[in-house]
């Protein structure tokens, strides 16, 4: 419930853009956000059941609320952008600039230079970047530098200084990476216009520089200067290399912003693209601490001004992963559904995925408790659960054409196998193949004993089977009195839908989500510990029958034989003494008389 100021105030909310604050009661800010409309967006925080419990948690902190108006949205997602990075509020998540990675800069001087940097001086310089990859940085600088004939040396080439013959030719004038502004061998206009196309490459606008060279190199043609035209068109030969490298879709995608997103249970991850001529330019991947357990469009629409921004980009056009309820002025934002844009939206998606992955192997490899941490709060959150399941059991239930039925359970913690804590469950109350029956007795015996011994029940039970084993498994829990301590769920193979208690509709988790691989682990160890133990029953019984045959052999001195010798065929094998030993002289005799005329015949 809002306190009396907090409620003075969301009544008089201008039904405007602009961003809005959160506060506590000791002045600081909580929270910062932004909004088509305040009066809408920061009255929701109060007039409705709020799922995330975090939320829940910062809106009973809210003592006071300060707003700022703007113009328009685009205003406000760069003043929400602005002051999280002054404030870093507590449930806001983290916008941390990268300040490492190297940067391309035209220097500003004359005859300015072209080199990486990893340090972005305000010095009126021209940066382009960040390079998230340094050898793609060094690719770019590289093709430049065999197509332009740029200086890299730091003289000082002010108009006196090369007047008074301060300089003189170098080896890269020798080799012909330079053209030797120092003695004037190369006007000011001329390395300027190399400086110009150099930009391009680097802008990632190829196919602009190959028509220029395009029509030098038939010019130099036509005026029957061959060698210049063969130096030409070894550059054209060196750009269209570069290009069919970094060529991903049809060039006629000229300039596009391309961005996808995924989540986790406590983590965001955002991808850029930045895409020219159908080649990617840039590829950078955010990540996100969700503080508010904010969705893939939120996170995008946090990402998207900040990477642009980062970036220097002004693409008209904008290709997500998932819709965001932000317009920027001239953009275009929308979501392709096939084709070669769809295409790259895929690719991005694919890049974020792999990023992730990446980070995931990383932390189960430094920090293996953090790894666990991450996967059991991923399942809570995945199977809406109130705790993390750190122990988690599941049953499966075989039979032999409706005899011989046994079940098994399987014991998971800290989402790996509990070998030791397997247990088998010959079925003693059900007669016939009555699965949903025989599901409730191995439930109720299993929990009844944990409760007995006093040992830790699990958190989670999963059950092989669809809703008729989910029901016969809870009433067993309902019986004993923990249907409120235990979750069950059941799985079901064909298409893998999860069958809660009380819901009709199932649960259908991504085929490549963590949780539905360790519950798929689950069903699978459950099922090949239920069936090994049923062959090994059913091949006993049969020994066992085969030995009842022999005249004065029953069932107590069948079990012992099989008990000590584990198959007929090593039973044949044994010294008769060692028979004897067990059975007595007469019944030894027998057993080995029938067992040898047996093989004979």
């Amino acid at each position: 419930m809002a306190s009396e100021h907090v409620q003075s105030i969301l009544k008089v909310l201008p039904d405007k853009p602009g961003i809005y604050q959160h506060l506590d009661k000791d002045g600081r800010i909580l929270y910062i956000g932004k909004a088509k409309s305040l009066k809408k967006r920061v009255s929701s925080y109060f007039n409705k059941n709020l799922s995330s419990g975090r939320t829940r948690v910062m809106v009973q902190k809210i003592a006071d609320i300060r707003t700022v108006v703007t113009q328009n949205e685009l205003e406000a997602l760069l003043l929400e952008n602005s002051l999280i990075k002054e404030h870093q509020p507590r449930y806001n998540v983290n916008l941390k600039d990268d300040k490492t990675y190297p940067w391309i800069v035209i220097k500003k001087e004359r005859f300015p230079r072209i080199f990486y940097t990893r340090k972005k001086i305000e010095d009126g310089s021209e940066y382009f970047g960040p390079y998230p990859s340094v050898k793609v940085m060094k690719a770019v600088l590289e093709l430049v530098r065999q197509i332009h004939p740029i200086r890299n040396c730091k003289l000082n080439l002010s108009a006196s200084a090369i007047e008074e013959g301060k300089f003189q030719k170098c080896l890269e004038y020798h080799i012909g990476n330079c053209l030797a502004p120092c003695e004037a061998l190369q006007s000011e206009s001329a390395y300027m216009h190399e400086i110009d196309q150099a930009r391009k490459i680097i802008n990632g606008k190829l196919g602009e520089v190959k028509r220029m060279l395009g029509e030098r190199m038939k010019e130099e043609a036509a005026a029957m200067r061959f060698e210049q035209a063969q130096k030409i068109k070894e550059k054209v030969e060196l750009l269209e290399q570069y290009q069919a490298r970094s060529t991903v879709v049809n060039s006629s995608i000229s300039d596009v912003d391309v961005f996808s997103a995924v989540v986790d249970a406590q983590f965001g991850y955002v991808n850029y693209l930045k895409v020219v001529d159908g080649a990617i330019l840039h590829t950078h991947t955010l990540e996100f601490r969700r503080k508010l357990e904010e969705t893939e469009s939120e996170l995008l629409a946090l990402a998207i001004p900040e990477l642009r921004r980062r970036f220097g980009s002004g693409s008209k056009e904008i290709l997500i992963s998932h819709e965001v309820g932000i317009e920027l002025d001239g953009v275009n934002i929308h979501r392709p559904q096939r084709g070669d844009k769809k295409r790259l939206v895929d690719l991005s998606i694919k890049n974020v995925r792999y990023f992730r992955l990446e980070k995931l192997k990383s932390i189960q490899i430094t920090d293996p408790e953090r790894h666990v941490e991450r996967v059991m709060e991923q399942m809570r959150t995945d199977l809406r659960l109130d705790v993390q399941p750190r122990h988690i059991e599941c049953f499966d239930n075989s039979n032999f054409q409706g005899s011989e039925a046994v079940s098994a359970c399987v014991v998971f913690k800290n989402g790996k196998p509990a070998k030791s804590e397997y247990r088998h469950f010959n079925v003693r109350t059900v007669d016939g193949p009555d699965d949903f029956a025989t599901m409730k007795e191995v439930v109720l015996r299993r929990y009844k004993r944990l409760e007995q011994e006093g040992l830790d029940l699990p958190q989670l039970v999963l059950i092989d089977g669809g809703k008729g084993q989910l029901s016969a498994s809870l009433a067993a829990l309902q019986e004993l009195g923990l249907s409120k301590t235990i979750q069950v769920i059941g799985i079901a193979k064909r298409l893998e839908e999860l069958f809660f208690p009380g819901d009709p509709i199932p649960l259908y988790l991504d085929k490549r989500s963590e949780t539905l691989r360790i519950l798929q682990q689950l069903r699978n160890e459950a099922h090949r510990f239920g069936i090994t133990h049923h062959r090994n029953r059913r091949s006993r019984s049969m020994l066992s029958n085969s030995l009842e045959r022999i005249d004065g052999v029953g069932p107590k001195t069948a079990e012992r034989l099989l008990r000590t010798f584990k198959s007929i065929d090593r039973l044949k094998q044994a010294e008769r003494q060692e028979v004897e030993e067990l059975v007595g002289k007469a019944q030894a005799k027998k057993i080995m008389d029938h067992l040898l005329s047996n093989e004979e015949s």
